[in-house]
């Protein structure tokens, strides 16, 4: 890494760690909540439930993530942060991804765009649904949850990579 440390295509992931984890404190300290992402996606949900319907008090769930507490907006705001962050450094960068490998158009039977996003959507749906089952995302539980020792944080992180795992070795039809 040399010169403007954001116009270099990657950073320290030693060094990014380190700003991830100490991003931590403030929030433990102010808000009183832990680094997580999936929690924003159901507090717009919850939002855009209100604004459709009107009336969340039959759903216990969805009330408790449309409130407007210092947490579910820190979960917004961090989320928002993180993809106006990547768009900002890939633009000062000048890092581009490469096109998508033949293997997914071989998988996916085509190399329309419409086919990947619609797989790309269809993953993000599945692994939003898993992490609000598991009760947290991989930054939740692998970030915050590890960092707090949580034991059931730590089978969490465990199970997603053994899961991703499995799940990369079947699509590249290795098992």
């Amino acid at each position: 890494m040399t010169g403007n440390i954001f116009q270099s295509k990657s950073w320290s992931p030693y060094a990014a760690g380190i700003v991830i984890g100490l991003l931590q404190i403030p929030a433990f300290l102010l808000i009183e909540t832990a680094l997580g992402a999936s929690s924003s996606y159901v507090t717009i949900g919850a939002l855009l439930s209100g604004i459709w319907d009107g009336d969340l008090s039959g759903n216990s769930y969805l009330l408790k993530h449309a409130a407007t507490t210092g947490k579910n907006w820190w979960q917004v705001a961090l989320v928002l942060g993180i993809a106006l962050g990547a768009f900002i450094s890939m633009r000062l960068s000048g890092a581009r991804r490469k096109a998508i490998s033949p293997i997914w158009a071989r998988t996916l039977g085509t190399s329309r765009p419409a086919a990947r996003y619609a797989l790309a959507f269809g993953a993000g749906f599945l692994m939003l649904f898993g992490a609000r089952i598991a009760d947290g995302c991989t930054s939740g539980h692998g970030l915050s949850g590890v960092a707090q020792l949580s034991i059931g944080s730590t089978v969490a992180v465990a199970a997603m990579f053994a899961g991703g795992i499995a799940t990369a070795l079947l699509v590249l039809r290795r098992i």
